[in-house]
């Protein structure tokens, strides 16, 4: 497999109880492109039992810690239960909530916790410009996703809201990317 990449468990995408998926993903994890667990985490909109969801997600997060890779995580309307499992299950690796579209206050939550955003096309929103504008440099990643938005209009939305030039944005994400994810990344 050319690239590098993550490999999680979306919880969309649970089925039975989990265990023979997360079996699988054991045996992936340790796979050298592999970056990183997730995307993964808790969602309350989706037609997985929410309880299931949790029970995965525990175990992706128990994964993460015994390999040492970061958690990339997919939350939607399910912060506090995140926030309580990453406790619960005591996480020690790097964590980035990816699709980051909430609010300044929880922004400011995820930061005081350590944790990462990844801002995608939620950019094109000034509310969310202004989340990214006053965050710590050393706290964001940018993304796609799945949007049809490409990175390069993420980057320039970026680029306009921190008041910098291209190189000085992608300097800082190689940074970023570095701190977070390791010698894989670095150039």
């Amino acid at each position: 497999m050319p690239g590098l990449f993550s490999i999680g468990i979306h919880p969309w995408y649970i089925d039975g109880n989990g265990q023979e998926q997360l079996s699988k993903l054991k045996q992936w994890i340790t796979h050298p492109h592999v970056l990183a667990i997730g995307e993964c985490g808790l969602d309350k909109v989706c037609s997985t039992d929410f309880s299931l969801q949790q029970d995965v997600f525990a175990g992706q997060i128990r994964l993460a810690n015994s390999i040492q890779k970061p958690l990339i995580i997919h939350c939607v309307r399910a912060w506090e239960e995140v926030f309580s499992l990453l406790k619960k299950q005591q996480i020690a690796v790097p964590v980035i909530f990816h699709g980051f579209a909430k609010n300044a206050v929880m922004a400011r939550r995820i930061i005081s916790e350590g944790y990462y955003l990844s801002f995608g096309r939620a950019l094109q929103q000034d509310r969310i410009r202004e989340i990214l504008g006053n965050i710590p440099s050393d706290r964001f990643f940018l993304e796609t996703d799945d949007a049809a938005l490409a990175i390069e209009k993420v980057y320039d939305l970026a680029v306009s809201t921190l008041s910098i030039d291209h190189n000085s944005l992608s300097l800082q994400l190689q940074k970023n990317a570095a701190a977070v994810f390791g010698a894989a990344v670095q150039l």
